[in-house]
């Protein structure tokens, strides 16, 4: 369960990485202290260590794009051949698989 503590340390770091400034324990507890939220001492050090060497920008541009996805620094040129011979693969496998009966098929439909 997320504490209003945790809360306010994430959003406190998300503003400094936002005005791209370093994430430190201070500076933390520094808009912390700007916008009136008491938290514990340990919180600010505990959020500031854990981001410590994370390009926080890059993981939130990230989050929805999975583990395969390609690097946003590739070359357009380097992913098109690859792109190209997936295609094909998946086609084939569409056609070997045989289709699934329905659900009517079997006497079990939701709306008979």
């Amino acid at each position: 369960m997320t504490t209003k503590a945790e809360l306010a340390c994430i959003y406190s770091a998300l503003i400094l990485v936002d005005d791209d400034v370093a994430v430190t324990g201070e500076k933390i507890q520094t808009v912390l202290k700007a916008a009136n939220v008491d938290v514990e001492s340990f919180w600010p050090g505990l959020f500031a260590k854990a981001l410590e060497g994370v390009n926080v920008k890059e993981l939130i541009t990230r989050i929805g794009s999975g583990v395969g996805a390609a690097p946003a620094a590739a070359p357009v040129g380097a992913a098109a051949p690859a792109a190209a011979e997936a295609a094909p693969a998946k086609e084939d496998k569409k056609k070997e698989e045989p289709e699934e009966e329905s659900d009517d098929d079997m006497g079990f439909g939701l709306f008979d």
